[in-house]
């Protein structure tokens, strides 16, 4: 049988056709796929980043709920999509959703990291944070609390050296991109700029003419923006009245702290959960986040003591100056660069003064140096509902214990000898006090004499009968001797009923004479 040399496959025509058929459909799969990433892409919230740093677990909480609408809270409340916050321990986080003025389209996805106090081990936690991505969307806010405005300097230096310490530790990359920040927002909402305070353009007039740099503006500027939210501002009335607070106190902590921000480029809010703010406005706008339906413009405002707003990029030494006369602006700014180009200090937790939640940190290593800021602000603003003992220590190292604890032992042992000595003057105050009622009976009974009557014509002490009777009772009562009987077994003396012997000479007492002069017969 000889085989045809033209063979037809089955196997090679159809695997031929299936793999055109293959690649087909991979072509189509590769069409969608690009259009479904284009599409997404297209819909893809921006991520913005906080880093919150300062106050305590309440305060946090508290400044998120003021930062999120009223009405984006109640439309997440009704989903029941309500994000946590988990801010207990080191580092927390948290996010939420900025909506639109309709309250429906989605603008940016916020999240936040908080972090309440500023020690060295955190560093570590804060570095990542910082990307090449995240830098131009990251802000930075240090709150503080009017429930001790008298540590606000020291509080607001150490976490600014926390912060220098991490982004000295940043690669070249990210330092470059920071520099890329820093120098687009020295132009964000300056007077005759491009750029207003939310990155959009402004619309340049004729009579508008950019103002250069002033002194004391972004001298030290730290690479990423900066906002201070001081919160709680209604304990102003109560400082007013509990201190004796005036109005020069409350501009002269408004000064200090403006000349300190002007040096970063910072902005400045107060707050109070009662009253509205332009919190969200001022925060939304330093990140970029601009509404589609609704622009509301950001004032400041310098003259209502509790409604302080200073956006970043307008004050100057001149406003700073015109608040109260008498302020020497220049040398608090150089005194505030002395304190923040020390190395970093390590921050540890005491006990707050007055009324409050938050923490005062205070530095655990070398002193502040000579023309520090901080010693001078806390020279002029003090808590002065300290006590004489308290003030009189203020010079002492307030982070050790005024009271050692004393060791268990010694202390039960103390109490050991207290107790011995104790009870020996209460057993001295017994005998006294027995001797004493010895000694009255005595005395009364010299005054009244022995107690006789007249029974049958016998005359019987009472008093003597009574005692007969009791050293009778004691006689019986006391061990005697048991006499052996033949078996070698004690025997037991016949007890002598004593309560039958007292109860007939208690008769023969009482008994009174028959009439003749005998005795009747019982």
């Amino acid at each position: 049988m000889t085989a045809t040399p033209n063979r037809f496959s089955t196997y090679t025509s159809t695997s031929v056709g299936t793999g055109s058929e293959e690649r087909k459909d991979e072509q189509k799969k590769d069409m969608w796929s690009s259009m479904l990433d284009s599409v997404a892409s297209g819909k893809r919230l921006p991520e913005k980043n906080i880093l919150v740093l300062g106050g305590s677990v309440e305060s946090q909480r508290e400044f998120l709920e003021a930062l999120s609408n009223s009405g984006q809270r109640r439309n997440t409340d009704r989903q029941n999509i309500l994000p946590p916050v988990a801010n207990s321990f080191a580092l927390g986080y948290t996010y939420y959703d900025v909506l639109d003025a309709d309250q429906e389209d989605i603008l940016a996805r916020v999240s936040l990291h908080l972090l309440s106090t500023p020690a060295l081990s955190f560093a570590s936690l804060i570095k990542p944070l910082l990307t090449l991505q995240s830098i131009p969307n990251t802000l930075i806010v240090i709150l503080l609390d009017w429930s001790q405005p008298w540590s606000w300097m020291r509080q607001l230096r150490e976490w600014l050296l926390l912060l220098r310490s991490v982004i000295l530790s940043l690669s070249p990359e990210c330092k470059e991109a920071m520099e890329e920040v820093i120098t687009s927002w020295r132009e964000r909402g300056r007077t005759g700029g491009s750029v207003n305070l939310d990155g959009t353009g402004a619309v340049a007039t004729e009579d508008d003419v950019a103002l250069p740099l002033g002194p004391g503006e972004w001298e030290d500027a730290l690479g990423l923006p900066l906002c201070v939210v001081c919160q709680n501002s209604e304990r102003i009335d109560y400082l007013e009245k509990t201190q004796g607070w005036k109005e020069e106190k409350f501009d002269l902590v408004l000064q200090y702290l403006r000349t300190a921000l002007l040096r970063h480029g910072a902005s400045l809010i107060y707050t109070a959960p009662t009253m509205m703010t332009p919190l969200q406005s001022l925060v939304h706008a330093s990140l970029g986040i601009r509404s589609l339906l609704k622009r509301a413009p950001l004032k400041h405002n310098v003259i209502e003591r509790d409604k302080i707003v200073v956006p970043p990029n307008w004050d100057s030494w001149g406003k700073i100056r015109v608040l109260r006369d008498g302020f020497d602006v220049e040398s608090v700014s150089e005194g505030w660069s002395i304190d923040i180009n020390q190395p970093s200090p390590i921050g540890k937790p005491q006990a707050t003064n007055g009324e409050g939640s938050g923490e005062i940190f205070q530095t655990n290593g070398s002193p502040l140096p000579e023309g520090s800021a901080v010693l001078v602000y806390e020279e002029q603003v003090q808590d002065t509902s300290l006590d004489t003992l308290q003030l009189a220590q203020g010079d002492r190292d307030t982070t050790r214990l005024e009271i050692p604890s004393v060791d268990t032992q010694a202390f039960l042992g103390n109490q050991l000898v207290r107790l011995e000595q104790q009870r020996k003057e209460d057993e001295k105050t017994v005998k006294e006090n027995s001797f004493a009622q010895v000694a009255t009976d005595d005395i009364i009974s010299d005054h009244i004499g022995p107690v006789q009557f007249n029974m049958g014509g016998i005359q019987v002490d009472a008093d003597d009968m009574v005692q007969r009777l009791k050293d009778r009772q004691a006689y019986g009562q006391s061990p005697e001797p048991l006499a052996l009987g033949e078996d070698g077994e004690a025997e037991s003396a016949p007890q002598v009923d004593t309560d039958t012997l007292a109860k007939f000479f208690g008769n023969l007492m009482n008994r009174k004479p028959a009439s003749g002069g005998g005795l009747s017969k019982t």
